[in-house]
């Protein structure tokens, strides 16, 4: 007897596969689940993401909740050459998480956005376990998100991950940078490559001037497409390790999009700069490749890229001894000192 063949439904031949949808959620919802903690009302298939506040509420004066969304951006289309989607799926949590940083924002939930143009259950679930992963080291419960499948948005094969974060922080210990002055230093944490940043001028030096493939073997070991795809690290341990310990954070810059010279003037009141010291730090191998392979000005490298450098935080001279003792020097640099001037970066 011949099995019925399937058929399907006017909506699937117009490009939009609801049953497909189903799997991925159902793939997903063990990693999810990972990531939830007593606040959590809620799990994975209702309309809106439940999470209770009033006991977390308790230890706060005056809680001010802080949130942020952003994107992957155009890693995903390294991430897709390599038939890899977990690390991006780190990535959007990771960068969310450091963007509240910034302000001294403890983060509490997440959400997530994918969008395809054709969905593709596997995918989407290996972001998904990206997230959680990445969730569950930050403290965070990913609450809810969304799968979109848009044929005719999104060319054939493409992906958009994009994520939302809150937080919450106490009123008066708000990181805003108006206290910054003089003489204060800056403390540099280490970046494990990319991040999330000038992946199109990366992506144009590496595949289109050098004509790499991700496969391309590069002079310090590794293939391009797992230079490229490096994690984007968080540094909220790092950070509530000295804040906890009493130590004065006076600014933050996250070193995102826009690199040095756009992201630490964010924080700098208007009659100082940031001095940095280029040198100070061992600037990762990927960059001084693309530099390189593309001729690109110092200038603009700093400019794009975070050089080796994810974070930035501003303290006052006197703790530089205590820091040193609260964190990994491995992983840390004294880079520069603010000065005298308009709010700008110097890079000497």
């Amino acid at each position: 007897m011949k099995k019925n063949k399937k058929v399907k439904s006017e909506y699937e031949k117009s490009g939009v596969n609801i049953s497909a949808g189903n799997e991925a959620v159902s793939r997903m919802k063990k990693d999810v689940a990972s990531t939830h903690n007593k606040f959590v009302l809620k799990n994975i298939g209702s309309f809106g993401g439940l999470f209770d506040l009033p006991e977390i509420l308790k230890t706060y004066k005056n809680p001010v909740l802080v949130q942020s969304i952003d994107g992957v951006g155009t890693k995903l289309s390294v991430a897709k050459m390599m038939g890899r989607y977990d690390t991006v799926g780190e990535d959007v949590v990771n960068h969310s998480v450091n963007d509240i940083l910034a302000m001294g924002a403890k983060p509490l939930t997440f959400l997530d956005y994918i969008a395809n143009e054709k969905l593709e259950p596997q995918v989407v679930a290996s972001m998904v376990k990206g997230m959680s992963k990445a969730c569950v080291q930050n403290g965070v419960s990913l609450i809810g998100g969304e799968t979109a499948e848009m044929p005719g948005i999104y060319t054939k094969g493409e992906h958009d991950l994009v994520g939302c974060i809150t937080g919450i922080v106490e009123k008066d210990k708000i990181i805003t940078g108006e206290d910054i002055k003089k003489g204060d230093l800056l403390l540099g944490f280490a970046s494990s490559g990319l991040h999330t940043n000038g992946f199109s001028l990366a992506r144009r030096v590496l595949f289109t001037i050098a004509k790499h493939t991700v496969k391309t073997k590069l002079p310090f070991g590794e293939s391009v497409g797992d230079a490229l795809l490096h994690p984007h690290l968080s540094y909220t341990n790092e950070i509530f390790t000295l804040m906890n310990k009493g130590i004065k954070i006076k600014g933050i810059a996250h070193i995102t999009g826009g690199g040095f010279v756009e992201n630490i003037p964010r924080v700098l009141p208007k009659n100082t700069d940031a001095e940095i010291a280029k040198g100070s730090w061992p600037v990762l191998p990927i960059f001084e490749y693309i530099q390189k392979k593309g001729k690109i000005k110092e200038e603009e490298m700093y400019r794009v890229f975070n050089m080796g450098i994810g974070l930035v935080v501003i303290i006052n001279p006197e703790d530089k001894d205590r820091v040193e003792e609260l964190l990994d020097n491995n992983k840390v640099s004294w880079i520069g000192k603010i000065i005298k001037g308009k709010g700008q970066v110097i890079l000497k």
